[in-house]
């Protein structure tokens, strides 16, 4: 892995999510240009790539059961934008050292109580994959394989399960947090070096140009 600091490979991964939020609506070009640029920061980061599909797959699932409803042109446009988004963040939480979410978000200009959400935020992502994978294997003791009985066997049967298990495990990790003296800040600073600003600066203003010419 390229030695990217946490907060650069954090606030990169922003500017690649937030550049693809902003796109103009049906700019396929440019989704495509996004899309090119996320599957080029996974490589980099290296990322492991069952670890990603099992996540992108049960994220997608929920995603569809809500855009699909707004019409087939529209929901296409917006599956397409989340993916990109999905794959460029989950492809940053995938590849970070345990218990370090919370040092990559100290360098974000936010309010304490939002950093504070987006740490959660990670930690449920990472126990969600955790249950997708107890799900998965589950499912094979149970004679179920392949790709397509998987899916089946996760869409028709197991979206509640899996959210319900994942939500209790959750609230078990939180007590577990609080428990320790955990309230919602880390004692941990993080500081740019003079060239992670220059490479950060730099991807900014690529996403900008990108974004606006959506708009041209």
């Amino acid at each position: 892995m390229l030695e990217f600091s946490l907060p650069l490979r954090l606030q990169l991964s922003l500017v690649i999510v937030v550049g693809t939020a902003l796109l103009n609506y049906h700019a396929w070009t440019y989704l495509g240009v996004y899309g090119a640029i996320a599957i080029f920061w996974a490589g980099l980061l290296r990322v492991r790539i069952p670890n990603l599909g099992k996540l992108l797959g049960t994220e997608l699932i929920f995603l569809s059961l809500v855009a699909l409803p707004l019409g087939w042109e529209r929901a296409s446009f917006l599956l397409v934008r989340s993916l990109v988004c999905l794959l460029t963040m989950n492809s940053f939480l995938l590849t970070l050292p345990p218990h370090s979410f919370g040092i990559a978000l100290k360098s974000l200009p936010l309010p304490a109580p939002l950093k504070e959400n987006l740490l959660l935020a990670g930690q449920y992502l990472e126990i969600l994959l955790a249950e997708v994978t107890r799900m998965q294997r589950s499912a094979q003791l149970r004679g179920i394989n392949g790709a397509a009985g998987w899916l089946r066997y996760t869409s028709a049967a197991m979206i509640g399960t899996l959210y319900l298990r994942s939500l209790d495990r959750a609230e078990r990790v939180y007590a577990a947090m609080v428990a320790r003296g955990y309230n919602g800040q880390l004692p941990i600073d993080s500081t740019f070096t003079s060239k992670e600003r220059g490479v950060l600066l730099a991807a900014c203003a690529i996403a900008l140009c990108i974004t606006i010419s959506s708009y041209i």
